[in-house]
Order: C-alpha cells, then sequence, then structure tokens
C-alpha cells in the first residue's frame, strides 16, 4: 500500500469514527503545519477539530486505535515548533480553534473557566466587561489560545507583576493518552490535598495530554495606567533604575522593558508612519508601566518618580503619555521593532534568561562573542528588565543565500548559548522548549532531571502518542 492509500485510509477511517465534520484532509491540512514566522511547512495525516471536551477524548482514542500520534494546537502562535507535526505520515493534528466557550466570569471569585480554544484577547475583553482583568498580555494575543497559553506557560509583558501563566491558573481539565479526562477545574486558592497534577501539564507543551478548558485568576480591572518611555546613558543605567522603580512603584509597576536604538530603526521599518517621541539619541530604552485602581493616583506616583531620577541623572529624558492613545504608540515600537525583524529576513530569534544583577554584563558578553565570530551580522537585544528575559536577535545579511543564512544562524546561536552556559542561564525563558530547541536542551539536561522527566512521560504516556518529540525524543519501547 502505498503512502497515499494508507493515509486516506487513516482519514476515512477517522471520518467514520468521529464524523466527516471534524475531519479536515489534503491541502485543508497546511495552515496548521506551517509555523508562525513560516520558515517551516511540512503536513499531517489529518486535522481533527473538535467542538468539546468529549469530542477531544473520542479524537484521542480514535488515532491511538490507528497507531497515530497527536500533535496538540491551539493558536500555532509559538516560536519553537512545539505544535508543528514533524512525521506527516503518523501525526495527526488536533485543534482546539472550535472550543471557544467562555464558561463562567465570576467577579466575586474573581475567576473564570474557559475553554482551551478562546483565543486570548477575546477572552480578555469578554472579561473586562465584568470589570475584572485577565493580565496575561502578549504581542500574539489576537491569534494565540488559552490552551496553548497553558501548554507554553507562556510570558508577556505583565510577568513582573502577576507572573507567568502558571501563576494565573487555578485549575485545569485535560484529555489524557488514553482518551480519560481529568477534571481539576477548582477555582481554589488553597488546596494543599498533595501533589498539584495541574502543574504536571503547565508548560508541558502537550506532551502529557490536551489542556480542554482552563480556571483562571483574575483582578480588579485597572482604571489608571501611566506608561513612559525613557532614554538612558546605558542599560547598566537602565538596571539600576529598575532596581530603583521596584523600590519606589512597589507592586503598582506592570511592566519593565528595555530596546536598544535600533529598536526604533526596525519598528519605522514596519510601521513608517511612527513618530519619534524622544529627540535625543540614547544608548538604552526603557519602556516603564505602572497601574493601579481605587484610591492610588498612579498619575502622581509617576511623575515624582520620574522627577526624583532625572533630577539625580539616572534618566537622561523621557516621555509620559497623556492619553491611551499615546500610551498604545509608545507600545507599538516594542510591538514595531519585531515585524521590522522579520522584515529583514530569517534571523536568529533567542528567549534567554539570566539572574537580573548580571543581565547588562551577559548582554555585553554575548554580543561581543557574536561580534568576533560574525562581524557583518547585527545583533538586536531586548527584553523584560524585571525578569531577566532577553531576547538576543541576530539579523545575517539579507542579501545571502538562505544556505548562508541558516549557518550563520547556527553559528550564532552557539556563540551566545557558550557565552549563556557561563552565566547558568537558561535557553527558553517563556517560548518553550518544542522541536527547535530540543538539541540544544537535552544536551543541558541533568541526569537525575532527564531520568525524572522520562519516568514522567512514560507513566501518563507509555505508549507515546501524545506530540512525540517535542522537548524530548524518546523513543517507543518495544
Amino acid at each position: 500500500m502505498s503512502g497515499a492509500e494508507e493515509t486516506q485510509r487513516y482519514v476515512e477511517s477517522l471520518a467514520r469514527e468521529l464524523g466527516a465534520d471534524m475531519v479536515l484532509a489534503g491541502e485543508s491540512v497546511e495552515r496548521y503545519c506551517r509555523d508562525w514566522h513560516g520558515d517551516v511547512t511540512t503536513g499531517a495525516v489529518a486535522v481533527l477539530r473538535p467542538r468539546t471536551t468529549e469530542d477531544v477524548s473520542a479524537a484521542v482514542k480514535a488515532c491511538a486505535a490507528l497507531g497515530l500520534s497527536i500533535v496538540p494546537q491551539g493558536g500555532n502562535t509559538g516560536l519553537v515548533l512545539g505544535a508543528t507535526p514533524d512525521q506527516p505520515t503518523r501525526q495527526v493534528v488536533v485543534s482546539l480553534e472550535r472550543m471557544t466557550r467562555i464558561r463562567r466570569i465570576d467577579a466575586d471569585d474573581f475567576s473564570a473557566v474557559v475553554e482551551a480554544g478562546c483565543i486570548l484577547s477575546e477572552f480578555k475583553d469578554a472579561v473586562a466587561r465584568e470589570g475584572m482583568f485577565f493580565p496575561l498580555a502578549l504581542g500574539a494575543q489576537g491569534s494565540c489560545r488559552i490552551g496553548g497559553n497553558v501548554s507554553t506557560n507562556a510570558g508577556g509583558i505583565n510577568v513582573l507583576r502577576y507572573g507567568m501563566t502558571r501563576e494565573l491558573v487555578l485549575g485545569l481539565e485535560v484529555v489524557l493518552p488514553d482518551g480519560s479526562i481529568f477534571d481539576g477545574l477548582s477555582t481554589l486558592r488553597k488546596d494543599n490535598r498533595g501533589i498539584d497534577l495541574k502543574q504536571l501539564f503547565i508548560g508541558a507543551e502537550g506532551t502529557l495530554g490536551i489542556v480542554t478548558a482552563v480556571s483562571v485568576k483574575l483582578t480588579p480591572e485597572p482604571d489608571q495606567v501611566a506608561t513612559a518611555l525613557l532614554g538612558l546613558n546605558s542599560l547598566d543605567d537602565a538596571i539600576a533604575l529598575f532596581r530603583r522603580a521596584r523600590r519606589d512603584c512597589c507592586d503598582l509597576m506592570s511592566a519593565f522593558e528595555f530596546m536598544p536604538p535600533l529598536a526604533f530603526v526596525l519598528a519605522r521599518e514596519a510601521i513608517p508612519d511612527l513618530a519619534m517621541p524622544i529627540a535625543g539619541d540614547y544608548r538604552a530604552y526603557v519602556l516603564l508601566e505602572i497601574s493601579g485602581s481605587g484610591l492610588v493616583d498612579i498619575a502622581d506616583l509617576m511623575e515624582r518618580f520620574l522627577g526624583a531620577v532625572m533630577e539625580e541623572g539616572l534618566v537622561a529624558d523621557g516621555v509620559i503619555a497623556s492619553s491611551q492613545g499615546q500610551a498604545r504608540n509608545l507600545w507599538l515600537f516594542r510591538e514595531g521593532m519585531n515585524e521590522g525583524q522579520a522584515k529583514r529576513g530569517p534571523h536568529l530569534r533567542t528567549d534567554l534568561s539570566v539572574p537580573l544583577s548580571r543581565l547588562a554584563d551577559f548582554v555585553r558578553d554575548a554580543e561581543k562573542a557574536v561580534a568576533d565570530v560574525l562581524p557583518d551580522c547585527v545583533c538586536v537585544s531586548y527584553g523584560h528588565v524585571g525578569d531577566g528575559n532577553v531576547h538576543l536577535n541576530v539579523l545575517p545579511p539579507g542579501d545571502l543565500p538562505r544556505a548562508e543564512i541558516d549557518a550563520r544562524i547556527y553559528k550564532a546561536k552557539t556563540a551566545i548559548n557558550e557565552v549563556l552556559d557561563t552565566y547558568q542561564g537558561s535557553i527558553s525563558a517563556e517560548h518553550g522548549i518544542g522541536r527547535l530547541k530540543r538539541a540544544d536542551y537535552i544536551t543541558r539536561l541533568p541526569a537525575v532531571r532527564r531520568e525524572l522527566l522520562t519516568a514522567l512521560k512514560s507513566a501518563i504516556d507509555p505508549t507515546f502518542v501524545m506530540n512525540p518529540g517535542c522537548q524530548l525524543n524518546i523513543e517507543r519501547s518495544s
């Protein structure tokens, strides 16, 4: 039997078992098999699109019966190929895009229960209409989905104040590899009954099961937000400014992003009509946001804080947004910078973390390491100062053949990771491991930790049906 005939047999069997409405095949699967940046396009036997948790359970059982592996997928906005199939004749994508229902928003309980396929921005808007706030905020929030956020333990710009996705999750509903349903959708804040099983699935990237619904924490809607763009003389000054802001603004500081001067060039390449809000040219920039509600005067706090640090010379120049529109314009520089990098062609995208106190030194050492081996490449370092997360991206010349660009990307990654290892940092701060970082992850994985992870995978998914090849490459035992 040819490969095409075998695939057709699988598709027909899935359609009989699940109903034709749930099964996509042929050319329809292509958009589910392409990564977010369009760098990689693969294929799959089929794409299954369940509408309910029970549908997901049935899909898992049907795939297991056929000996097919499953790649769970939310919005397919990940950056490490975690939701991109890599065995087109043996894998099925299970897309949660139809499971979009918000089951409950409880303002008195400060919680909500939402299905995994709900788009993050739509969930945030629904919560806001109830006078509440869900703080997870990502550049892809108009496309990414809650289940994927949980499965990758997404970060974003509000980690400083509210934590990673893990800290926002109260409970989970998960379909396990045998099709059984783990119902852990509690909204209890304190539940100390043994091992917290939901934590096994947060950040697991679909390797242990398929998240179908999530219960999350909500907070009061911040009705006061102050946003400022600041020019500084060095990244060291940015670190010093963060320490000062952490003390003076306390937990009201929700974002503290650093950017290099090149960020503004890149942003305007993507969004040409962006107007530079600061006249001078500085070696480092900080996007600072504080927010709150109730009796706190956020605008006064921002003005007093900046007045003091500018008088001391820690900040050279700055502008405070006077409206929501101006604040949005300031954030467009941060978001547009990523679009500008993409316009320059294939490049190295990193997601690293180091101890906060050593961030400035790491950026200097890593950029120097790249410059020493690749003098024709450009480094763009930016990120979330408050949690030690830096995206040190490397842009090769755009006019090179693709093979040479790929060689430079690999060489730059190697140089950066060698420096990162001396700082005892992490190769993944918020994006996950997926398939893209698997080799680098495994080579840095201590033996005891690998044994524990392998034992966990083998216990929960003994037939290795869930997202094989993502994170770890464990072979199915005979």
